[in-house]
């Protein structure tokens, strides 16, 4: 379902708005992978799922996304990244939100975009970045 698939609502967005789309979308793709992968205890679905959408996870993936990012997905994290939030999470810092809403607000953008292709190709890398990387150490 996407209610807003046409050009003049995606320019409408502000970043915060594609953020909040992106991380309903990541979290989806993030449930089902897990879900596909065996796990099944909500305990660990949940516990398993912070690790792919907390805000540092995010941040991490987005640096090392950056460089396969075309200029166009590089605006929309620009704009993500520079978007004013106004509160920010206990558990964790300004630069860190900024850079996990910037992150979801590509999400976001490639959703509304029906650019499935690039949005699953993103989405799959920042798994394999994560699960290649457990320890949080970026590469």
């Amino acid at each position: 379902m996407r209610p807003f698939s046409t050009r003049t609502m995606r320019r409408e967005l502000k970043p915060l708005e594609l953020a909040f789309l992106g991380d309903a979308v990541y979290g989806l793709y993030i449930r089902h992978y897990l879900l596909l992968k065996g796990v099944v205890r909500p305990f660990q679905l949940q516990r398993q799922s912070v690790r792919f959408v907390a805000a540092k996870a995010q941040a991490r993936v987005l640096k090392h996304l950056m460089p396969l990012l075309s200029e166009a997905e590089k605006d929309v994290v620009r704009r993500g990244r520079n978007a004013k939030p106004r509160s920010v999470p206990k558990n964790t810092d300004v630069l860190t939100y900024k850079q996990s809403s910037a992150f979801e607000a590509l999400i976001g953008h490639l959703y509304l975009e029906n650019n499935d292709r690039r949005l699953e190709q993103l989405i799959d890398e920042s798994i394999l970045f994560i699960e290649n990387n457990q320890d949080g150490q970026v590469t």
